[in-house]
C-alpha cells in the first residue's frame, strides 16, 4: 500500500543514523544517498551563518524499527545521533564556536528521538513527533514534512528553534559588538531508497 510505503520512507527523516533496542518491533533496512542534506542556518546582527552536517558520517544501509497504530508509525527507542563535530560551518574558527554554543566538551552529540509519523490529507505531506537533545537539554516538536518521488523519495522540511530553549549561550565578538540571533533553523533534504 502507497501510504504506508510513504510512511515508512518519511520515518528517515531522523534515521540517519538510528540505533535501537526492541527487537519486537517492524524492521526495515533504508539507504540515505549522498545527495542528502543537513544544514543549520542563522543570523548574527552583521551577516549569516551556515553548518553542514557531513551526510557520508551515516552507516548504510540502515535499520529502522516501527509498528503500526492505524495509520500512523510509532517508534520505540529509536534515535538519530548527530556527532557535533561532524558539522561544517566552513572555517576554524566559526567551527569552534559552533562547538562551543553546543556545549560539545560535556554533550558531543545531538539526539533526535523519534516518536511518531502523523499522515495528513494529502498523502505527499506528514507531521513527525520528535524530541530533540542538544547540550543535555530536551525538547518536543512536531514537524511538518513532504515528501516527493525522485527515483526513490525526497524527503524535505525545516525545523526552528531557539538556542535559549536548550540553555546555550553564543559567544560574544568584538567586545560584544557581534552577537547570534536566538532563532537557528535546521533544514533537511534526505533522498531516502529502500534497501
Amino acid at each position: 500500500m502507497i501510504v504506508n510505503r510513504i510512511l515508512f520512507f518519511i520515518s528517515v527523516l531522523t534515521v540517519l543514523g538510528f540505533t535501537t533496542r526492541d527487537s519486537s518491533l517492524k524492521k526495515a533496512s533504508v539507504v540515505i544517498t549522498p545527495e542528502s542534506s543537513l544544514v543549520v542556518q542563522g543570523k548574527t546582527n552583521v551577516s549569516t551563518f551556515s553548518c553542514a552536517f557531513n551526510t557520508n558520517k551515516f552507516k548504510n544501509p540502515m535499520q529502522v524499527f516501527y509498528e503500526l497504530d492505524g495509520g500512523n508509525m510509532v517508534f520505540s527507542k529509536t534515535a538519530l545521533i548527530l556527532e557535533n563535530n561532524c558539522f561544517d560551518c566552513g572555517g576554524n574558527a566559526i567551527n569552534k564556536d559552533f562547538q562551543k554554543i553546543l556545549k560539545s566538551n560535556k554533550h558531543p552529540q545531538i539526539i533526535l528521538l523519534l516518536k511518531e509519523i502523523i499522515p495528513a490529507e494529502n498523502k505527499m505531506n506528514v507531521q513527525a513527533s520528535i524530541t530533540i537533545e542538544i547540550g543535555g537539554v530536551t525538547k518536543g516538536y512536531k514537524i511538518p514534512i513532504k515528501i516527493k518521488n525522485v527515483d526513490g523519495l525526497l524527503i524535505s522540511g525545516d525545523l526552528d528553534i531557539r538556542l535559549s530553549d536548550y540553555n546555550l549561550e553564543t559567544p560574544k565578538k568584538l567586545f560584544g559588538l557581534i552577537a547570534i540571533d536566538d532563532t537557528i533553523e535546521i533544514n533537511f533534504q534526505l533522498m531516502v531508497r529502500e534497501k
